[in-house]
């Protein structure tokens, strides 16, 4: 496994629609061997994510894991879950204002509107179909990797520019009042 270079905006990779695997494609050694150097690198960089395209790769896949996060403590745990070719589907009309971070906008946190109950459809990194419903934080977490597959940054979503921060300045003047939501998302949403 190998870490790889995360790309950062402005890269136009991060732009592009991602392009859907087939079977085979997703079975080869190469992808397979792709997919663990993905979970490597969001591990290494200690993300609660990351997306193909960040590492100029502009195929759909993703991955999602958060394990005792220690840039996002008021994130629930949730099992590394690799999704490939996913539709996500909306189900609640709840709606919460989140503070986002991504690795390829380094150092820079800005609120975004995210839904609270989703549906992921994929296929796991060994082609079987998947679905299953995600809440809170994690809806987020999901929703926030799958633009990236459709070549969206957290940057776009972002409609108060007067919230956009950096880290220093989040943690001084944002975290313990987003703490303390994020922690109310959690009890409501239980995710």
């Amino acid at each position: 496994m190998a870490v790889l270079p995360i790309r950062f905006v402005g890269d136009p990779v991060l732009r592009k629609q991602c392009r859907q695997l087939s079977p085979e494609e997703l079975a080869s050694d190469e992808t397979q061997s792709f997919i663990d150097d993905l979970v490597q690198t969001m591990r290494h960089a200690k993300g609660a994510g990351l997306a193909a395209p960040q590492v100029g790769n502009p195929v759909a896949i993703a991955a999602v894991c958060i394990e005792d996060n220690p840039r996002y403590p008021y994130k629930p745990n949730f099992p590394l879950t690799v999704f490939v070719n996913p539709v996500i589907t909306v189900l609640s009309d709840e709606r919460r204002s989140l503070y986002e971070g991504c690795l390829s906008v380094p150092d820079l946190r800005g609120r975004v509107q995210r839904d609270m109950h989703i549906r992921v459809e994929a296929v796991d990194r060994h082609g079987a179909p998947m679905s299953f419903e995600v809440r809170g934080l994690t809806a987020g977490t999901f929703q926030h990797e799958f633009d990236h597959l459709v070549g969206m940054l957290f940057i776009d979503r972002v409609t108060d520019s007067s919230t956009f921060c950096n880290w220093a300045n989040f943690d001084l003047f944002h975290r313990e009042i987003f703490v303390a939501e994020a922690e109310s998302i959690v009890a409501e949403f239980g995710s």
